[in-house]
This record gives structure tokens, C-alpha cells and sequence, in this order.
């Protein structure tokens, strides 16, 4: 039934796919200019994000993730390329493709793996991480150290998306207009497939979806549901799910998260809180402000990530 589905949802034209998308999601550009240089780099209340934001390329050093997923730096980057059979990058003008080799490994078999399973064509990618990983100028507290990445809920199409397409197609709003619950004209069985395959991943630690998702999973998950512990309510996921990987064995530079209970996270309890006035309402707000992380707030390594060739 789900590959149905499916076909109905690819036979839809982006146009109209992006007519339920999420109002406000960022869009990229075409013709992206550099960031003018920054008056005094060596401010010390400078925040690391003017610093991380302005490098282009990775450093050439041997692979670490450094640091936590929201205060730490990433070396030996590894970029996933924009296009590959079961892959499409979004907003490549952002130049956020970048990752640990583990994530872009992980990727590169998430995405085949959705296929097999699930009749998906393929996975549209968004944010992963800076060339060097750090803060970012704009959107995420996290993916600093090459650890996370936001997988769209749209089906990759089945023809390679142009340029512009990548900047400006948005993906699909999952949540009903009252975020109580998904929109049952746009989630479909296959969404639970791809985000299982996800979740069942080895090293996946942490899956992160709005709370509406995370409460249509533990509705619709049969038989084993030990999965469902990695799937973390969390504001602003409507339209995607950010894949959060443990840190790289014997990597003693990433300071890891603690583990996930082993609940399903699945009782009335568990998700109350995400569906009160409270949550609903700062979930609608816009502008939530990152805080900012001057670069003496992020490991000493990080100084030296920066300024290696």
C-alpha cells in the first residue's frame, strides 16, 4: 500500500508540493556573495559564528568531531557531493554538506537503505555542518561538530532538481494547521519506513521530529518498537528529521551525549507538555534567538581548526 502512495505523492508537481510547506523556511540563493571581512577578527566578545561562517573549506587535518554538538569544531571534514542516485543536497549556496566521514558514510547508506525499504527515490538533505564545523550565522545552536543532519520528509523527486530548485523548492509541512497531530493529506505510511530505517541505524543516538510526528509514530509502529526510544519531540521539525550520530569510537576529542532512556517515549505523559498553550505557542514563535559562543567558549583545539590550512 505505502509504494501507492508514494507513486500518488511523486505524480504531485514541486509546485504543489510546496504549497503546504512550512511559511518562513529559509531559502538559499543562486548567486551567493562572500561575507564582507570582518572589521576586528581578533575581538575576543566576537561571536565564533562571524569566524566559522566566513570559511569555505575544510581543515586539512585527520577527522575529529571536537567538542559538544552545540559548542565544538570539526576537522577533516568530509563533503557529501550535492547529487548522488539515492541523494539530492538542498541550499547548497549555504555550503553546509559538510561532516564527519561517518555522517556522510551514514548518509550514503540511509538513503539506499530508504529506497530498499521503503519505495523512497531518495533523500533531500539540507543543513549538515560548516566546512569546519562551529557555530552558524544563521539556524541551528547544534551541528557544530559534524555530527547532525536534517533529512527532508519530501521524496526526493525522481529527475535531478536544477540549481534553483535546490534554493528555493521548500519541503512539506508535515503538522495539521492546529499542531495536534500530522496532516494526514501529506503524511503517508512510507514517512514512518524511511524515519525507522533511520532510527535503527547503529549509531544513531538521537532522531529529532515535531511532536505531532513523534505521536503518529508511536500510533502507527508495530511489532518491534524499541526504536521509537531515539525519536525526540523537539520544536521546529515540521518539515524535516535531524539525525543526530554518537560520537566517532576513540575519539576522545567529542564529548558525548548521555544515552536515551530505553522508553518508547510513547505515553500521554511523554508528550503532554509538547501540546500545551506553553509549547504550542513558542513553537509559533519566530526569531528564537541562538546564543552566541565567543571563540573562547569552545575548546582550545577550535582556535587551531581555524587557522589551519
Amino acid at each position: 500500500m505505502h509504494k501507492r502512495i508514494l507513486l500518488t505523492m511523486l505524480a504531485v508537481p514541486i509546485a504543489a508540493l510546496t504549497a503546504t510547506a512550512v511559511l518562513g523556511q529559509d531559502k538559499g540563493s543562486v548567486d551567493p556573495k562572500p561575507l564582507p571581512p570582518l572589521v576586528n577578527p581578533n575581538d575576543p566578545d566576537l561571536g565564533a559564528d562571524e569566524l566559522f561562517g566566513r570559511v569555505t573549506s575544510p581543515a586539512r587535518l585527520a577527522a575529529h568531531s571536537i567538542g559538544f554538538y552545540g559548542k565544538g569544531c570539526l576537522a577533516g571534514a568530509e563533503a557529501l557531493p550535492i547529487s548522488g542516485k539515492t541523494w539530492q543536497v538542498m541550499r547548497p549556496s549555504q555550503n553546509r554538506n559538510w561532516a564527519h566521514p561517518d555522517m556522510v558514510a551514514l548518509l550514503k547508506r540511509l538513503s539506499a537503505k530508504a529506497h530498499e525499504v521503503a519505495g523512497w527515490p531518495g533523500l533531500l538533505i539540507e543543513d549538515m555542518s560548516q566546512p569546519r564545523g562551529g557555530p552558524m550565522l544563521t539556524g541551528h545552536a547544534s551541528h557544530q561538530i559534524g555530527l547532525d543532519a536534517d533529512i527532508w520528509l519530501t521524496p526526493m523527486p525522481k529527475q535531478q532538481l536544477s540549481r534553483n530548485e535546490r534554493e528555493e523548492m521548500s519541503a512539506t509541512n508535515m503538522v495539521r494547521a492546529d499542531r495536534l497531530d500530522i496532516d494526514p493529506t501529506v503524511w503517508t505510511p512510507t514517512h514512518l519506513l524511511v524515519i525507522r530505517a533511520a532510527a535503527q541505524e547503529p549509531r544513531v543516538e538521537r532522531i529529532f521530529v515535531n511532536a505531532a510526528i513523534k505521536k503518529a509514530l508511536c500510533r502507527e509502529a508495530k511489532g518491534d518498537r524499541s526504536w521509537l526510544a531515539k525519536i525526540r519531540p523537539w520544536y521546529g521539525h515540521d518539515y524535516h528529521f535531524h539525525v543526530r550520530i554518537t560520537c566517532p569510537p576513540g575519539d576522545s576529542a567529542c564529548t558525548p551525549q548521555s544515552p536515551p532512556s530505553d522508553s518508547e517515549g510513547c505515553a500521554s505523559a511523554d508528550l503532554a507538555y509538547w501540546f500545551t498553550d506553553t509549547a504550542l505557542h513558542a513553537e509559533l514563535s519566530t526569531g528564537r534567538p541562538v546564543p552566541t559562543i565567543t571563540l573562547s567558549q569552545l575548546p582550545a583545539a577550535c582556535r587551531q581548526i581555524l587557522s589551519a590550512p
